[in-house]
Parts: structure tokens; sequence; C-alpha cells
């Protein structure tokens, strides 16, 4: 195991990554997802219920049932939040949903409706520990997450809770971080600042949401493809702001045209099992996962 967080460390090797959703939250829902194929999972909790005692016994029960089949403490997990990126007021006062989540021992979260460069910094410094520098000064304050729920993360985590506070940082800024933050620019308001957005330091990935980015467009249920002119407008304009800032773009991927995707410059892939195998033989992954 080169890394705690498994998505990561595909990164760094130049590999596409796949994500599935994550399941029942329960121990036992833990206990059956640790051996999944997916490179990370996603725990719902924007539409979900926000129910940190199910998501607790979630991680837990990932623990006690690893290693995965890569070798990796638990797979890696990756929450959304019922809060949106709003502005920076709305992300400050609902700060201490990142820092709950963190504390559960989750590996990374997804920012819903990411509309405001100012939200997004406010995020990211939510996720840092204050004496985490890197970046500081450079677009990013000084970190605002506080002591108290390391103990139980680095358990979660496999590791001590020194090791755990040296390397809960955020990735790509901090090299040897391990937390994993995303935006979904899935709205016209977060549209028209994605360039500034995605600059903001500490950022990993970005997707552009179809489901919700057609709402604003208009139409009821536009998720899937074939994409009305501005749709398509509305993703070649998220991809170039990530491909701009070198941060992962999230799109979908079928088994038809995953290589493509994969070609195009799409870094982390939703559409399943059998879309990840065939990108994963692609790019002559070396399994197990």
């Amino acid at each position: 195991m080169a890394r705690v967080n498994r998505a990561i460390e595909l990164l760094e090797q130049g590999q596409p990554i796949y994500y599935s959703g994550a399941g029942e939250l329960s121990y036992e829902g833990g206990v059956k997802a640790s051996q999944t194929w997916a490179d990370y999972l996603v725990v719902e909790l924007e539409h979900g219920l926000f129910n940190l005692p199910a998501l607790d016994a979630f991680m837990k029960g990932l623990a006690a049932s690893g290693p995965t089949k890569s070798g990796h403490h638990t797979p890696a997990i990756i929450t959304t939040l019922p809060t949106d990126g709003t502005d920076e007021h709305v992300m400050r006062a609902n700060a201490w949903m990142v820092k709950q989540v963190l504390a559960r021992g989750v590996h990374g979260i997804l920012l819903c409706h990411a509309e405001t460069p100012g939200a997004v910094k406010a995020f990211v410094e939510a996720a840092r520990y204050p004496f985490h520098t890197v970046g500081v000064g450079e677009g990013v304050d000084v970190g605002r997450r506080g002591a108290g729920g390391q103990g139980g993360a680095a358990s979660i985590w496999g590791i001590s809770t020194a090791e755990y506070l040296e390397c809960a940082d955020v990735w790509p800024l901090n090299p040897k971080g391990e937390i994993f933050l995303g935006l979904k620019i899935e709205n016209k308001r977060a549209l028209s600042n994605v360039e500034a957005t995605v600059r903001v330091p500490g950022i990993a990935f970005a997707e552009w949401g179809p489901g919700d980015m057609g709402m604003s467009h208009g139409y009821s249920n536009a998720h899937d493809p074939p994409y009305a002119e501005d749709m398509a407008n509305a993703r070649t304009r998220v991809k170039a702001a990530c491909d701009a800032e070198n941060i992962a773009f999230l799109d979908g991927v079928t088994p038809d045209n995953v290589a493509e995707k994969i070609d195009s410059g799409v870094r982390v892939g939703s559409g399943g099992e059998e879309a990840a195998n065939a990108g994963r033989t692609y790019t002559n992954r070396t399994m197990p996962w």
C-alpha cells in the first residue's frame, strides 16, 4: 500500500479511476462494501439522510472487513453534503458538515452546486488543519479544522493518530495529502464562475453534473446524452477549465466509449463495473483493485 487513499494513488500513476455508490449505510453495509470493485465509493448525503451515526457504523464496518483487494485498509470513501457551495457565507455557516464527515474517517468530499470561488475557498479551509500551510496566502487562508476527531478517523484509516494528522491534508496541493476534494459545477451560476472556482488551490477533481445542469438550462430530465447544444457547451467549458488547472475531470462513461473518453482527458469515470473493466483493460491497469 503506497497510500491510504487508493483513488489518489491511481491518479498519481496516470490511471483513470471509477466509482460506485456505497450502498446501505450500516455496519453490515460497510462489511459488504469493503471488497468493492470500485476505486472509490460515494456516500450520497446531499439528498439522502445526513445520518452521521449510520455513516460512522458504515466506516467501522469497512475498517473491520479489510484489507481491500489492493491491500488498502478500506476503499476510499467520498461524501456529498446537504449544503450547496452558494457563497462564502453559506459555506462558512455549514462548515460543521465538513468536520463531521471527516471525523468519521471519510477520504474526501464532493461539494454540490459549487457556485463561487469564495465558497470553494471556505470549503478547502474547512477541510484543512491550521498547521498544514502549503498554499496558504496563495489562494487559500489558514485551515479551520480543529482537534478532536482525529483519533477515530485514524483508526478507520488504519494508521496512528500522529500519522493521520500528518497526511490528513488536501491533495494535490499537498503532495503527501490523502484528502480528495471535488466540485460539482452543475448550474448556470456555477458555470459562469467555473474558471475562477476550479483555480482555488486544494481541489482535485470536478464534474459538470448534467442532471442539475440540465434543470438549470430549462430541461426536466437531460441527464443522459444526446445533449442539446447548450448542454454540450456547458460540458466543454467545465472540462476546459479543469484541463487548464490540471485537475481531473469526471464524466459518464460506458463500455463502448470509455476508451474514447480516456483519450479525450476524462480521468474519473461514472458508468458501472463493466465500463470500469473496459477502461482498466485499455490503460493496462494492474489488478486486483
